[in-house]
């Protein structure tokens, strides 16, 4: 199975030239970076060699300022390229992290709105918010710094082991001898930490959902004084995090302190080995002392290898989370096709059976059609299947069997907008979205003139309450439109229904939470918007579908009786019953 860094690596492929860049900056910053201790060095042997000194033989310069001169004039150059390199190497790390990152949460982002609606239902939106906010923050982390200090490591090993073995072999082998131990300590470790950061990241999802779930939830936790309550399943929650954390960091900090001890030891035998060389004439004093200067260089560095590897765990963690998302396949996919023009919104339902994963069905052999331009109602008991037909309309889900049909296309073949766009969908729940009304209102024709926004208003009988806002339509309605009543949502949401002017108006339930006045007034704008436009009503008001041309009364998944509202009421069965109950005809009687 493939890696999080393989996976990473293959995901960011349209980044390779910018890598590639940044990490050839990043290489080019270590060579300086380590150059000066060469320098230091050959001043060394200026002093001690005089104008038999490196320097003098290339330079053919036997004064030793002059000789000073020249390594002034070296070292100002190698601290200016270094200068230069880290700041073009930071600069592109950077942009590259901040890039990668922004990629990464719009593409888990995108492909999360393309998943079914099923997918959701064993998901936390906590828990999705921590994969696109917090892991996504977690990778973008190590791009900036993590990637860079492993390159830089890497290529500090190599290139003090070249010099090392060039100017003394026996030397080298004993400053690089506690590097496999600390690589190999340091990747072992690491592997033991990666189950500590899984729990760490599982708990931050916990607490991400649970405090989602809560904010989303705050007027029922006062309405029913649980704020206390709800405080201790946060504290619990946060605990766990907290403790996952402490055992993640506790076995992480031991890192550092083991390590330099193999330093010291490293360091010891160079100080004492390559003194004693020095001392019987077999190591210049200049060489001597790049070597221990370069020691300290090799194996300090190596220090921080817990730490970025630590670094590394985590974001691998947080990649794995991300490519994993980005790995879920929708099982419904867009058709080719676009519906036939004129588009008239008549809609079949033919044989229809559906059922929510391995659950029972919802529908068994559901047939229903509305002609172009007619009024239909679906009405039934609670559980009876009403807002199942609008999701399989929406193709929210996919029918077991049968099919559903608009304008005679199947709606598995039609693309997503082709039939989405064609529908003008009001639910219960109305959602508005942080901005201003008119905002929300052009929330589906973005394009749309004002002009076109106050027809959409009037006709859903919202433009008097509009212009009794503080600002009128540039009044914000706050998140999820919290500044209005339940009344003026659900105007707000058919007005923004009708202002895409779909040959297909669908509610469900629009009318189920608002009181007497509001109700009469959309039944009141359904009799103008009707016209010339196919109208789906799914209810649980009666008197709001009464004049509806047809109403299907469903029971467990199945028209048990269809007709106009004096038919059904003539026929004495479910429908009449229902009736009978919401005018209070029974009540009546049994006084």
């Amino acid at each position: 199975m493939p890696t999080p860094l393989g996976r990473l690596w293959r995901y960011a492929a349209p980044h390779r030239p910018r890598i590639v860049a940044a990490s050839i900056f990043t290489i080019l910053n270590k060579l300086f970076d380590v150059l000066p201790e060469l320098v230091i060095g050959a001043a060394v042997d200026v002093v001690v060699r005089a104008e038999h000194s490196l320097v003098g033989q290339v330079f053919g310069v036997q004064d030793r300022f002059t000789q000073f001169v020249i390594l002034a004039a070296i070292n100002f150059a190698i601290w200016v390229l270094e200068s230069l390199t880290e700041y073009v190497a930071a600069i592109l790390w950077r942009n590259l992290a901040q890039t990668i990152e922004h990629d990464a949460r719009l593409d888990a982002y995108g492909h999360v709105q393309s998943l079914e609606l099923a997918w959701f239902e064993d998901r936390s939106t906590g828990g999705l918010l921590a994969v696109l906010n917090d892991d996504v923050n977690q990778l973008e982390r190590f791009l900036d710094v993590g990637a860079a200090d492993l390159l830089r490591t890497s290529v500090n090993v190599l290139f003090v082991g070249a010099v090392f073995f060039t100017a003394a072999p026996v030397l080298g082998v004993v400053a690089f001898l506690p590097i496999p131990l600390i690589v190999w300590g340091s990747i072992r470790y690491q592997r033991r930490l990666a189950p500590f950061y899984r729990k760490v990241r599982d708990a931050a999802g916990d607490v991400s959902a649970l405090l989602a779930n809560n904010l989303s939830g705050i007027l029922t936790i006062r309405a029913f004084s649980a704020e206390a309550r709800e405080r201790g399943r946060v504290a619990t929650v946060s605990d766990r995090y907290r403790l996952a954390n402490r055992d993640a960091i506790r076995f992480s900090s031991a890192f550092v302190p083991i390590i330099r001890l193999a330093i010291l030891a490293g360091f010891t035998l160079t100080l004492l080995i390559g003194g004693r060389a020095t001392l019987a004439g077999e190591l210049e004093v200049g060489m001597f002392s790049v070597l221990v200067y370069m020691t300290q260089r090799l194996l300090w560095p190596l220090t921080r290898l817990g730490e970025t590897l630590d670094l590394y765990q985590r974001a691998m963690a947080s990649t794995q989370r991300i490519l994993d998302l980005l790995d879920v396949r929708p099982t419904i996919r867009a058709g080719d096709r676009e519906l036939p023009e004129p588009r008239a919104g008549a809609v079949a339902f033919d044989g229809v059976s559906f059922a929510y994963q391995s659950g029972p069905n919802v529908l068994e052999g559901f047939n229903l059609r509305v002609g172009a331009g007619e009024t239909h109602a679906i009405v039934g008991a609670t559980g009876a299947g009403k807002s199942t037909i609008v999701k399989l309309l929406l193709r929210l889900y996919d029918v077991t069997e049968g099919r559903v049909t608009v304008d005679g296309v199947d709606v598995r073949e039609l693309g997503f907008h082709a039939l989405r766009g064609a529908i003008g969908y009001v639910g219960q729940d109305v959602f508005l979205f942080q901005g201003t009304v008119r905002e929300n209102l052009a929330y589906g024709k973005p394009d749309a003139s004002n002009e076109d926004v106050e027809r959409a208003a009037r006709l859903a009988e919202a433009h008097e309450f509009i212009l009794a806002l503080p600002q009128g339509y540039d009044t914000e309605v706050g998140e999820r439109g919290q500044k209005l009543s339940g009344g003026q949502r659900q105007r707000l949401s058919i007005a923004r229904a009708l202002l895409r002017d779909p040959p297909l108006l669908v509610l469900d339930e629009a009318t189920s939470a608002v009181d007497n006045e509001t109700e009469a007034a959309i039944q009141r704008s359904l009799e103008v918007v009707s016209r010339g436009r196919t109208v789906i009503l799914i209810a649980h008001r009666l008197s709001t579908v009464r004049h509806a041309d047809r109403i299907w009364v469903l029971d467990r998944g199945r028209v048990v009786e269809s007709g106009t509202h004096d038919e059904l009421c003539q026929q004495g069965e479910r429908y009449a019953a229902l009736w009978r109950v919401q005018t209070g005809e029974r009540t009546h009687q049994a006084a």
